[in-house]
């Protein structure tokens, strides 16, 4: 009896535990806020079982969390090395400011109960896996004929460990649309827009080469930057680009 409940007490204590974090990120985009009611985050395991996250529930700007700045949405310890699917829950409180007016945003059922992210990824025992939810609100925000905002979100899941990131600077400061594009598979195409100060982050890039091409508003012309090197983990720096 000793030697069994000795043996019980060992395999409690050795149970392996797998650390999550979910954070959520945005690309600038032509608004002057984009706010977003997070009420909940769920994954789901290899096995079917749902884990529901510590979330911090709250209304967050997208538009203050762009250019590599993210914050933390729910956090937990997993007893499952298998992550198949997030599940992010929204509230009915998400609006949108334009003009320095507020808009609501009408959020579909479907959304409020449950946007499902595909993950499919083994975790390692005891190493904190960071997921970051890369939610583009020019996609995300849609004008009805009535005039009215829609909110259908267009998310990405990045895994920050996996992928890296090129970030620089344009001058003059103006509107302009940064893609990269992988110069082994030009399939993988990654786009976003500059800030209000001309800065830019392109995230979530596998490692490898890429080209660059910044679009800016006319009369300004197109640039051009090739072979640009990136490394899991690490963010590469290009500098000012002059237009």
């Amino acid at each position: 009896m000793i030697g069994l409940v000795m043996n019980s007490c060992s395999d409690e204590n050795t149970k392996a535990t797998y650390p999550v974090a979910i954070k959520m990120t945005d690309a600038p985009g032509p608004y002057d806020a984009v706010f977003v009611d997070v009420q909940g985050v769920e994954i789901t395991g290899g096995g079917g079982e749902t884990v529901i996250l510590n979330a911090k529930k709250g209304i967050y700007d997208l538009l203050k969390l762009s250019n590599g700045v993210s914050t933390l949405i729910a956090t937990d310890t997993l007893e499952t090395s298998k992550v198949e699917q997030i599940r992010l829950i929204l509230g009915t409180n998400n609006t949108v400011v334009l003009g320095g007016v507020t808009y609501p945003l009408s959020t579909p059922s479907a959304d409020q109960s449950g946007l499902k992210l595909q993950v499919h990824q083994t975790l390692q025992q005891g190493i904190l896996y960071e997921i970051l939810l890369d939610f583009d609100a020019n996609k995300s925000i849609v004008l009805t004929g009535a005039g009215t905002y829609k909110l259908k979100p267009v998310i990405r899941t990045i895994q920050t460990a996996i992928s890296g990131s090129i970030k620089g600077k344009i001058s003059p400061v103006g509107l302009a649309v940064v893609t990269a594009v992988s110069v082994t598979d030009p399939t993988l195409s990654y786009s976003t827009n500059v800030n209000a100060v001309g800065e830019f982050m392109v995230m979530g890039l596998p490692a490898g080469a890429y080209n660059l091409t910044i679009t800016p508003a006319s009369p300004l012309l197109v640039a051009v930057k090739t072979n640009i090197m990136v490394t899991a983990g690490l963010v590469t720096d290009i500098g000012t680009i002059a237009l």
